[in-house]
């Protein structure tokens, strides 16, 4: 009777061993998947990046006289491959300071809404990012919280978009572009 379970357990452990070897053989070397933990940490990068005054930025890009002279030498020894390569240059974009609470306040909806568009993805459902991202359009509609809620509505499934009855202002993102009466102009690094 003890020869019988030893039996079925070989066998067990034989089907185990011939479909891990299957699944061994049969995968490629495929880049790994994003987890959803990596795709949070993207929606975190993008949506709550703070654009930067365009004033700011110019300053602190300015290189002194050494450094101009040290990186004539860095870029001759850099080989022709690299050079061809470019950095993604910063879009100039208009917004509408905030005071202080009001910051805080759409600080506060769009840290709501970038964790909920990233539950939306495990079919919840993008629901609770719309409403935020509503509120922050209607409340503020020209400050940086405004774009990046739109940002955010654009990059949501199109399947999803009927659902909470999208509407062709809430994907609108070429108002930002152009300068407006009480606008400053801001730098942001577009990823993507």
């Amino acid at each position: 009777m003890d020869t019988i379970w030893l039996k079925i357990v070989g066998f067990a452990l034989l089907v185990v061993g011939v479909i891990v070897l299957i699944g061994f053989l049969t995968s490629g070397t495929k880049e790994p998947e994003k987890t959803f933990y990596d795709q949070v940490e993207e929606d975190k990068q993008r949506f709550l990046a703070e654009p930067q005054p365009l004033e700011v930025q110019e300053k602190t890009q300015v290189p002194e006289q050494n450094q101009v002279a040290e990186s004539k030498e860095v870029t001759e020894s850099v080989p022709l491959v690299q050079k061809q390569v470019e950095e993604p240059k910063p879009t100039v974009l208009y917004f509408k300071p905030l005071s202080e609470i009001e910051q805080i306040e759409a600080q506060r909806l769009l840290n709501a809404a970038v964790p909920a568009r990233s539950l939306g993805r495990l079919q919840v459902g993008f629901n609770l990012m719309m409403q935020n991202c509503r509120q922050i359009l209607q409340r503020w509609p020209e400050s940086t919280y405004a774009y990046r809620a739109k940002k955010m509505i654009v990059d949501m499934p199109e399947r999803f978009r009927d659902r909470y009855k999208v509407t062709k202002e809430e994907l609108d993102l070429s108002t930002f572009a152009k300068p407006r009466p009480g606008t400053q102009p801001f730098t942001m690094e577009e990823s993507r």
